[in-house]
């Protein structure tokens, strides 16, 4: 089996950042997004991946390599412009040749793995596999209908009045059948090949598609608050790891990590909580849900439930909640409020009230 990664797409919905880096590569938990999806396709045994780029193809490079450093072979894939799902598969066809393979969306956290849905495709072998979870309202994703064994009847995206409660994520198995009905399919009324008629072409025509329930924690990291929501899953499933200084004046409480490399002084820490290798954290409180990246700067502040990206400045901000801070930034206090929240892009200098 292979492993295609969605890797290109605009990313409005993460803007500012997404105009300088790519969306598969902002970090939770200290790691991006991307990472996070080829190491569950790893742990599932699949070693070949064609990662499809566009716009910041070079970017993802730098980042991912050549695959080694994860165990695995990366072929990366150029689509010149986001024409849809069943398109990657289309622009991918001659890497993916006749075999099976997993198609997963690099925007999409399984916090758990994709170990089950793997398995059920391996034991039953259908021609398409989708991988669903329940949702209170169906009405913004692709919708399965199934039957009592698990099989797709029939496949709707976005429906006004969905018939379940069924929403397809972003992991998909396929059989080469899967070709054919790309190849057969249409573009949709916003320009696309959906993959979702593809699999509704394999359903139409007796082909057997099944829905895989995952019951485990599943996003789509494509705005803020999911991003966020991520995040303090991830740290929630860390494990204490203190491997930089943290000086006689701090407290340690809860599940925190701290890199090599990082200092903490006159600090308090309440995990879960990451702190990223080179960073300098002084007379601080750093509380739970948050990252720190990578030589970030942290002096005289109270962060919680944020994410702030490598090479960030941030002094004198008493509260500082719910907020992504761009790779480096600076942010400092200039006055005084109850609370700031903050959505800052890469190299943003901001005064908040103190």
């Amino acid at each position: 089996m292979k492993a295609l990664v969605l890797s290109g797409g605009k990313g409005t919905r993460l803007r500012p950042f997404t105009y300088s880096m790519a969306k598969q590569l902002v970090p939770v938990a200290n790691k991006p997004v991307l990472i996070h999806c080829l190491e569950n396709i790893r742990d599932i045994g699949v070693r070949e991946v064609g990662v499809v780029v566009g716009d910041h193809a070079e970017e993802i490079g730098s980042v991912v390599g050549d695959g080694s450093g994860l165990g695995l072979r990366i072929t990366y894939i150029r689509q010149a412009e986001p024409l849809g799902l069943a398109h990657c598969v289309s622009v991918a066809a001659d890497f993916l040749g006749d075999d099976d393979f997993v198609m997963y969306l690099g925007d999409n956290v399984f916090a758990e793995g994709i170990e089950a849905s793997a398995a059920t495709f391996a034991a039953r072998r259908p021609d398409a596999q989708v991988t669903v979870v329940k949702v209170p309202d169906a009405r913004q994703y692709g919708v399965a209908e199934v039957d009592r064994d698990g099989v797709v009847r029939a496949l709707v995206e976005k429906p006004r009045e969905p018939r379940s409660d069924l929403a397809v994520t972003g992991v998909y198995f396929f059989t080469p059948a899967i070709h054919e009905a790309v190849r057969s399919i249409r573009p949709s009324a916003r320009g696309e090949l959906e993959i979702t008629d593809a699999l509704q072409f394999l359903v139409e025509r007796g082909r057997t598609v099944i829905a895989q329930e995952h019951t485990g924690f599943w996003k789509d990291t494509g705005s803020i608050d999911e991003l966020l929501e991520c995040n303090r899953v991830l740290l929630e499933r860390l494990s204490g790891d203190i491997r930089g200084t943290v000086d006689g004046e701090s407290t340690v409480r809860g599940t925190v990590v701290i890199e090599p490399g990082a200092v903490v002084t006159r600090s308090h820490l309440v995990g879960p909580l990451v702190i990223g290798a080179g960073s300098h954290v002084g007379d601080s409180r750093i509380g739970p849900g948050t990252a720190l990246g990578r030589d970030c700067v942290v002096q005289d502040a109270d962060i919680e439930e944020s994410i702030v990206l490598e090479g960030a400045h941030v002094t004198g901000v008493p509260r500082l909640r719910g907020s992504i801070i761009g790779r480096w930034t600076d942010v400092r206090a200039a006055g005084r409020t109850e609370a700031n929240h903050l959505i800052i892009g890469d190299h943003t200098r901001a005064w908040v009230a103190a």
